[in-house]
């Protein structure tokens, strides 16, 4: 899907060059976060873990607002493969001649009238809102007959329709749980030919996740991460069962991290690995964001050790 940044029919007299336009109700906020992540993730391969809690902090939300915008984006992102399939059957458009920053909109919109709590009312109004800011009044009401189309049935009725008994049952998981097919036939080869037992890992692999943070050794102690349950099978991890991670001075400060247990764990298996003397040189040739990194640098400096990350 191209990147764009074409927004029809709107003016942008009221918009910051900087940021979303503010009306004064947090909740529009709360959702042109959400959309904005979304946006990144998809024209720029951002990491929405790492987006997010960035975009919280400098917009000033907090406690429920933020809550609502972490469902809305990770709940999106996840749940895309589906929504692409039901919003195909609702519109008279075929997905790929919407605008991507439109079919973001549908998507968020989606979510919220099928996954979410929110009356479907104000899951189709609030999304309607979204698509007049950022693609104009035009754009706006094509959202609203689309999302109306899709507050038509719950998310189990779509799913009877999108993703039947008698399809193909590579395809027929792909669009139920939204994982690629590759991914889908790999994990059948793995598992067998139990369909059930692939549905429920496929279901297990959607589910939300607890955040899991790491103590970065000589840098902070798992003591500091006070109200954070220890990690099963990391011995510097944690798993916060809610928040935000960033009220530990220790997050705060970068001493300690936001990192999946077992992106730690490989870390740590490297890290295992005996080095000749105090000037030893370990590299990371594919440190990406650079979690692993973060780990394999304060084990290496407690053995006086050099870490050159690249990626």
């Amino acid at each position: 899907m191209p990147p764009t940044r074409h927004h029809r029919g709107r003016s942008n007299a009221n918009r910051r060059p900087d940021g979303p336009r503010r009306t004064g109700r947090p909740q529009d906020l709360v959702r042109r976060t959400a959309f904005d992540v979304i946006r990144a993730v998809d024209t720029r391969d951002a990491y929405a873990n790492l987006l997010l809690p960035a975009r919280l902090r400098e917009r000033g939300l907090t406690g429920r607002d933020a809550a609502l915008a972490t469902e809305l984006t990770y709940g999106t992102l996840r749940g895309r493969g589906t929504y692409d399939a039901i919003l195909a059957l609702c519109s008279d458009r075929e997905l790929r001649r919407i605008d991507p920053p439109l079919l973001d909109v549908l998507r968020l919109g989606a979510h919220q009238v099928l996954a979410t709590r929110i009356p479907p009312h104000a899951a189709v109004g609030t999304a309607v809102e979204l698509a007049r800011d950022v693609t104009g009044p035009g754009q706006s009401k094509f959202a609203n007959a689309v999302l109306r189309k899709v507050a038509g049935r719950d998310l189990e009725g779509w799913l009877e329709i999108v993703a039947p008994d008698d399809m193909d049952a590579t395809t027929r998981l792909s669009v139920r749980h939204s994982h690629p097919k590759w991914i889908v036939s790999a994990l059948r080869d793995a598992l067998g030919p139990d369909r059930d037992e692939t549905d429920a890992l496929l279901a297990a692999d959607n589910a939300r996740p607890r955040v899991t943070l790491v103590a970065r050794p000589g840098r902070a102690t798992l003591a500091e991460l006070e109200g954070a349950e220890p990690a099963p099978y990391s011995p510097v991890g944690a798993v916060l069962p809610d928040g935000d991670p960033a009220v530990f001075a220790a997050v705060r400060d970068g001493r300690a991290a936001v990192q999946d247990e077992a992106s730690q764990l490989v870390a740590l298996a490297l890290a295992a690995v005996e080095m000749d003397g105090p000037d030893a040189r370990w590299a990371d040739l594919c440190a990406g964001p650079g979690g692993k990194a973060g780990l394999l640098s304060a084990v290496a400096t407690q053995r006086g050790a050099r870490l050159l990350a690249a990626d």
